[in-house]
Parts: structure tokens; sequence; C-alpha cells
């Protein structure tokens, strides 16, 4: 396992390639790649582009496991409308052959929303339906379609998320599992136990239950997340890729919030 940092944890102008030296320099292995409409990289870059930041990933000796992107939110495949649907497979299509050009194993897909206009039934049909659609782009580009859990009245247990994934019926889709997002409903070391080796990537976040809100999530080691026990079950099932810290820049010192999830990263894979 290699603890890493992904994109949004630096400044949106900052490039691919500085950010990824600069986690290097900081004690992170892995990285992962940001991509949207707006950045921080480009959903528009070029094949040329990617292979430039894959090859000085290469040569910083820091792995590019995963491509993550937060347009679900903005087109989800739960949506009930069809241009939204469409816009949000083109975005996921997208995706998967920018993280073929650098060479990641998975991307993150946030699957859509459960709201008063999209029943949970429907959500689930529609995103289903939208996922199995995208297989071929999977699987022509070999990367990994991983389905994260996130505060959005979807797939809400690890049992609903591992049924989800296997009717999808494809290896090249998995779940992209969000240590820190299921504690106000759950334990992640249960959902790592029960999806076991359907788990293509991690995303490793704190929260404290009593805060409630995205207020409570706050640094490695400082929150409610059982860490001994998460380690435990992430070996037993043989776990291998990249361990992605989530954060946000602090608002006065990028390298000291990037020096502190380094430090609690690395304490937290020590742990037996």
């Amino acid at each position: 396992m290699k603890p890493g940092i992904n994109q949004w944890g630096f400044p949106g102008g900052m490039p691919a390639t500085e950010c990824i030296s600069l986690a290097k320099s900081l004690g992170f292995t892995s990285f992962e790649v940001c991509v949207g409409e707006e950045g921080p990289t480009l959903l528009s870059i070029t094949e040329a582009e990617a292979t430039a930041i894959r090859k000085h990933a290469e040569k910083e000796g820091v792995a590019l496991h995963s491509v993550a992107s937060g347009m679900g939110w903005q087109y989800p495949l739960t949506s009930t409308e069809a241009e939204v649907h469409a816009k949000g497979r083109a975005g996921v299509a997208r995706t998967l052959e920018i993280a073929h050009w650098l060479g990641a194993e998975a991307i993150l897909l946030v699957p859509g929303i459960v709201d008063e206009k999209t029943p949970y039934d429907l959500a689930w049909q529609n995103a289903l339906s939208g996922i199995r659609a995208l297989l071929p782009e999977a699987e022509k580009h070999g990367v990994i379609i991983g389905v994260e859990n996130v505060w959005n009245k979807f797939l809400l247990s690890p049992m609903e998320m591992r049924t989800f994934i296997d009717e999808c019926g494809s290896p090249f889709v998995g779940a992209y599992v969000d240590v820190g997002n299921m504690l106000p409903y759950g334990y992640p070391e249960q959902w790592i136990r029960i999806l076991g080796k359907r788990i293509c990537a991690i995303h490793m976040k704190d929260f404290r239950c009593s805060v409630g809100t995205l207020g409570g999530f706050v640094m490695l080691l400082e929150g409610d997340v059982n860490w001994p026990a998460v380690m435990a079950e992430l070996r037993a099932i043989g776990y291998s890729r990249g361990l992605t810290a989530e954060f946000w820049p602090y608002a006065h010192s990028l390298e000291g919030m990037l020096k502190q999830a380094s430090v609690s990263l690395n304490t937290i894979l020590s742990m037996h």
C-alpha cells in the first residue's frame, strides 16, 4: 500500500507535475489526478499533456493509481433527465480515457443522488443502466469504474454496494471506498471486509461523529475512524494499491497540511 494525496489538496492553478513533485518531497509515493470541466486538470486535456504527466510521475517514482472526478454531482447518472444522464455518461467516458493515458487503474465515480425528484428505486435503475452502458469504454481502456460511497443518500450500506456492483456484472466495476464518508451511518472496517476484492481504490479521511456535518471532517488520526481495524481488514483482503488522503489546502499553509497528512498516513500504514 502506498501513501498518496489527491490533486484537490493543492491550489487549483498548480500544474499536476508540480503537485506531484511537491507530494513526493513530502513523503507521498502515489498521487490521484483530479479532472473536471474547470479543473484542476481539465477534462479537455490532450493525450500528449496526459502522457507528459504520466512520464513526470514515473520519473519522480510516484504511482498514478486513480483519477477522481466530482462531475457525478453535476451530471448524475441517477438523473431522470435524459440530457443530464447523457452528459454524465460522456463525462465518465472521457475520464476513463484520461485515466488510460495516465496509466491509472481506476476512476472515482459519484454515481448520482437520491432526492425528492429522484426516488431510490429509479436512481438504482438509472445508475445501473448508465454504468452498464459504459462498460465497453472501461474494458477498452482497461480502467475500473470505482463507485464511491458519498453523502448522496444512495448505496448506504456495504450490502447494497456489494449487490449494486455485482449487478453491474463486470470486473471493470468496483468499489471506491472513502473511509471517512460512512462514519455517520457505518463502520469502514466492516465495509472493507464485506466488499473485499471488489475494492479498487481507497480515500483516507477522518471524521468526528459528534459534529455530524461537513465540519466533522478532520485530519487523519483526529477523528473516530478505527485505524488499526481498517488496516487489518485491508491487509486481510490483500489490498495493495494507493491509500489516497483527500483534503483541501489549509488557508495559510499548503505544506503544513501536506506534512500533517503525510506523517499521519505513514503512521496509519505502520499499524497492525
